[in-house]
C-alpha cells in the first residue's frame, strides 16, 4: 500500500496558518495516514509492504517560519525512558524487560534527557537548528 495523501499550503510567517488549515492538514497528512495503514494491515500478507510518502521538509524545514526570525527549532528524541507513562501503559512483562533491548541494556532515566534539552535551550547552541538529539541508550538514529 502507498499512502500518499496530502495537503500543503505555503505561508511566509506561521502566525499565517489559521486553525482550521492546520486542523485539514493534520487530518490529511496525519490521521490518513494512521487509518488506511490501521485498514491496510487487515489485508496485507506477510512480506507485504506499507510505504508512507514524507516530505523534504521533514529533514529539510524551510527557514522562512521560524529561521528568518532568528529562532532555532530542535528535537530530543528519547529512547526507553523510565517515566510514569511505562507502568501504567505497558503489560508487566513488558515493564520488566523495558530498556534491555538497547546497547546500554537499560532503560534511561528523565534527568539523562535534561543535558539535551539544557544544551538546545542554551545560548551555546546559538548555531544548532533543525537539529535532532538522539537520546537512545546506543540505539542509532539517522
Amino acid at each position: 500500500m502507498v499512502n500518499n495523501a496530502a495537503f500543503q499550503m505555503t505561508h511566509s510567517a506561521l502566525e499565517e496558518i489559521g486553525d482550521d488549515e492546520f486542523d485539514r492538514t493534520m487530518k490529511t497528512n496525519l490521521y490518513a495516514m494512521f487509518y488506511i495503514c490501521k485498514a491496510t494491515v487487515p489485508h496485507i500478507l506477510a512480506g507485504g509492504s506499507i510505504i508512507n510518502t514524507a516530505s523534504i521538509n521533514a529533514d529539510q524545514p524551510k527557514p522562512k517560519l521560524l529561521a528568518e526570525k532568528g529562532i532555532r527549532s530542535n528535537a530530543v528524541a528519547p529512547g526507553p525512558i523510565w517515566t510514569p507513562m511505562i507502568p501504567a501503559t505497558m503489560p508487566p512483562e513488558q515493564v520488566e524487560s523495558f530498556g534491555d533491548q538497547v546497547p546500554l541494556q537499560r532503560m534511561g532515566q528523565p534527568a539523562e534527557l535534561a543535558p539535551s534539552y539544557v544544551m538546545l535551550a542554551s545560548d551555546e547552541s546559538s548555531y544548532v537548528s533543525s537539529a535532532t538529539i538522539a537520546v537512545t541508550g546506543g540505539v542509532a538514529v539517522i
